[in-house]
């Protein structure tokens, strides 16, 4: 999945590949707490319905977030579909 157009596409976008190639990362900034925890919320609501759970971290108006398919060891199109969604947040 990692020379895949989508993937590509992804990064252009900001995500950032792990240097092993097993997942993309990408930081989102807000202005502030309130606004963070309220799109991390809307994330976990689709993330849940997906199925497929982002590893994140949040501190103040920063968000942190690692997308990788633990079950088949690296990237899937699940990642693709969820990273999409939350950059459409």
């Amino acid at each position: 999945m990692t020379d895949a157009p989508e993937i590509t596409a992804l990064l252009a976008n900001g995500w950032v590949m792990d240097a092993d190639g097993s997942g993309i990362s990408k930081t989102y900034q807000f202005r502030n707490f309130v606004e963070a925890f309220g799109w991390m919320t809307r994330a976990a609501i689709i993330a849940e319905k997906m199925n497929h759970h982002p590893e994140w971290r949040n501190v103040y108006r920063t968000v942190e977030v690692r997308l990788t398919s633990h079950d088949t060891g690296g990237l899937s199109g699940r990642d693709q579909k969820l990273a999409e969604k939350m950059d459409a947040l």
